[in-house]
């Protein structure tokens, strides 16, 4: 069995692919942040104010609308890639009290396995956003290109 049969190119260099799987996972996160924040204006009687009711976040008329704008405030960066790390602080910050508020102080009533079922698409974020602070936005990305442009910028550098 050849070691390039899942590779489109065989050329490609190991720089080239991590630099798609880069792309990826700012795509698959900031996407589903982005479609996430719209969903609560479009829906909020179940994902926004609503569901901000209905799991005892206080003040709920104002941090849902307020979840929502940082969603799609930083999914969008993450989608091309601007500001990657800086922008992967405030979803870190919100995944991690949507965990706490919807599925660990939900443990003790449905379960390990019931929890850890419901918790898969969250978890999968909080790795994807701890991924993209620790590596950036890649070469792929618009980090990349300001970067070049400007020279040496630390913040920038290691994308």
């Amino acid at each position: 069995m050849r070691d390039d049969f899942m590779i489109t190119n065989p050329g490609a260099t190991w720089a080239d692919r991590t630099a798609k799987a880069v792309l990826l996972i700012r795509i698959l996160v900031g996407w589903v942040f982005l479609s996430e924040g719209i969903q609560k204006f479009l829906f909020p009687d179940s994902l926004g104010v609503g569901r901000f009711v209905k799991i005892g976040i206080p003040w709920p008329q104002v941090m849902a609308p307020f979840v929502g704008v940082v969603e799609i405030v930083c999914g969008v960066p993450l989608l091309v890639g601007l500001i990657t790390r800086l922008a992967s602080i405030p979803l870190l910050i919100d995944i991690c009290v949507a965990l706490y508020s919807t599925k660990i102080v939900t443990l003790a009533k449905n379960g390990l396995w019931s929890t850890l079922h419901e918790a898969r698409t969250d978890v999968s974020m909080l790795l994807g956003l701890i991924f993209l602070l620790l590596v950036g936005g890649g070469t792929l990305s618009l980090d990349a290109r300001v970067s070049a442009k400007a020279g040496s910028n630390k913040w920038l550098d290691r994308t």
